[in-house]
């Protein structure tokens, strides 16, 4: 048993349709369909707009309700959480990002940031979380030589 939305959408369906294709965002992208497809009569319950998006009745009307409590911004910010704190503290990091790029020759190893990073400020962080930040947060590679081929 299907009901009809009384959803009042403020924006047209030429606008939603210009937002649609700017937007790169798939999940913006997925609520605006959502809305187009209401504002131009394409669909008129939520069952239906579920049908045709492949997402559940449940998650169509928790769209729904954001929309009408929030708004088209509300709709479109896509909650993004922050994850885990760095280990080594920003300071800190950026106290070796100049060394890394004043003394690039004073660190071999990932270990030897490990225990410089000990010694100097009693920190003490996994090696992986070392290599992580060092290779791809700071975009730092160690220049080693490559071994000689003995057949050379």
């Amino acid at each position: 048993m299907s009901r009809n939305l009384n959803l009042e959408i403020k924006e047209t369906a030429e606008e939603l349709k210009n937002l649609l294709k700017k937007e790169n965002n798939i999940q913006v992208k997925e609520r605006l369909h959502a809305l187009y497809l209401l504002k131009s009569g394409k669909v008129t319950t939520g069952e239906a707009l579920a049908e045709w998006l492949v997402r559940d009745t449940s998650t169509i009307y928790r769209w729904l309700d954001k929309y009408k409590s929030a708004g088209l911004s509300g709709l479109i910010n896509i909650y993004k959480p922050l994850g885990r704190c760095l280990s080594i503290p920003p300071d800190i990091l950026e106290k070796l990002k100049d060394k890394l790029i004043t003394e690039p020759k004073s660190f071999n190893t990932y270990r030897q940031i490990q225990l410089w990073l000990k010694e100097n400020y009693n920190i003490e962080v996994d090696y992986h979380a070392v290599y992580r930040t060092v290779r791809y947060k700071l975009k730092f590679k160690f220049k080693t030589q490559r071994a000689n081929d003995k057949k050379k």
